[in-house]
């Protein structure tokens, strides 16, 4: 494989999705090619910590939260600038070959191409795969990669020789991002990002997405399900009459469940090495940043004093969750027992979801809305 590199340190303009404009420096632009085929174009950039807010926010480049691997634990600061490398989409490849043969003519085009046809496809950040997120602070580089980088977008534009190499790439990053057991919700995000990159996938490549989900439940040993601790949580929502989903190669379930105040989703797991039942309600809606501090008020007063179960918040995407869980060592798990998990769990979400809703939307106080349930 031979590798281009072009120096740029210029302003250039991208568009997301609704064709607002994203101004960028651009670093540097580098290609590869096997046997003379372009199979990578890659643009490394470089942005404002405020400008990185919009694009962490908006998901531009394809950065999912579920398809980051975090490099450390420290958070991004207001200075300096962040780098992002970003490789553009395989079956976009093509349309870039047709007009530049080496590196220059290629920056040389999209420079153009921002100039004269700004709507082009090659200048929207959806069509390009950002491979990771750093910046350059005192204590050294933070940051974190992503999904696409441990593909590698060349495995991507040769994909009908190169179907090993991808399973292998997502396997490794669901590997580092679990480092220990998945919990539910973990496991949710897995099964989430798999159909969107099966979806993918089908439409860039000859790749069979069935193959990958196997392979990545193959190399999970430790997440196989106890067929007993599992078998007994299927055929308690199949007598119930629940519909659910069982998540490929993990020993998980989603559910949808409607309440008498809305509609969400549930997560039951067999945690089998710990002879324990968890199930997650979801909220169906996340709390925004400017509204995370109320909702934090808002379910610490509503766990006061609850016995079964609790509220949890994630502040890195404002996702709101109920959870309870049993553990059954020394003992079985019993079809009461997973209804009394299951039923106080989706009460306590219903009963607490008008609250939540009203802080989000109706700025109502954590105080006045948890008086208003609890009266």
């Amino acid at each position: 494989m031979v590798t281009e590199n072009h120096q740029l340190d210029s302003e250039l303009t991208l568009l997301d999705s609704s064709q607002s404009p994203l101004n960028v420096r651009a670093i540097t632009l580098s290609l590869n090619k096997q046997d003379s085929e372009l199979i990578a174009c890659r643009l490394t950039l470089e942005v404002t910590p405020q400008l990185y807010q919009r694009i962490d926010t908006e998901a531009l480049f394809n950065l999912k939260p579920d398809a980051r691997n975090q490099l450390s634990s420290q958070k991004f600061l207001a200075e300096p600038n962040i780098t992002i490398e970003a490789s553009l989409k395989p079956d976009l490849l093509p349309l870039l070959a047709e007009h530049a043969v080496n590196d220059k003519e290629a920056a040389n085009y999209i420079f153009k191409l921002s100039q004269e046809q700004p709507d082009h496809q090659l200048l929207f950040t959806e069509n390009w795969l950002a491979l990771s997120v750093k910046q350059q602070q005192e204590s050294g580089e933070i940051g974190y990669t992503t999904l696409w980088s441990y593909i590698s977008p060349e495995n991507l534009a040769q994909a009908s020789n190169s179907g090993e190499e991808i399973a292998a790439g997502i396997v490794n990053f669901f590997k580092d991002w679990t480092e220990a057991n998945l919990s539910v919700k973990t496991q949710k995000s897995a099964a989430k990002m798999l159909q969107d990159l099966d979806k993918f996938l089908t439409e860039i490549s000859d790749i069979n997405p069935d193959k990958i989900t196997q392979k990545i439940a193959a190399d999970f040993p430790e997440n196989t399900p106890d067929n007993n601790l599992l078998d007994t949580i299927v055929n308690f929502f199949k007598i119930d009459e629940w519909a659910f989903l069982e998540i490929p190669g993990q020993p998980a379930l989603q559910l949808p469940f409607q309440g008498e105040n809305g509609k969400w989703n549930c997560y039951a797991r067999a945690r089998s090495e710990q002879n324990q039942f968890v199930f997650y309600s979801i909220c169906p809606v996340n709390a925004p940043e400017n509204k995370l501090l109320a909702i934090a008020e808002f379910i610490t007063r509503a766990n006061s004093g609850m016995i079964l179960g609790n509220f949890e918040l994630d502040f890195n995407d404002g996702e709101i969750s109920y959870k309870t869980s049993i553990d059954v060592e020394g003992d079985r798990l019993s079809f009461a027992l997973i209804k009394r998990v299951v039923y106080a769990n989706v009460a306590m979400m219903d009963e607490y979801l008008p609250g939540i809703m009203s802080i989000i939307y109706s700025n109502v106080t954590p105080v006045d809305a948890i008086a208003q349930i609890e009266a």
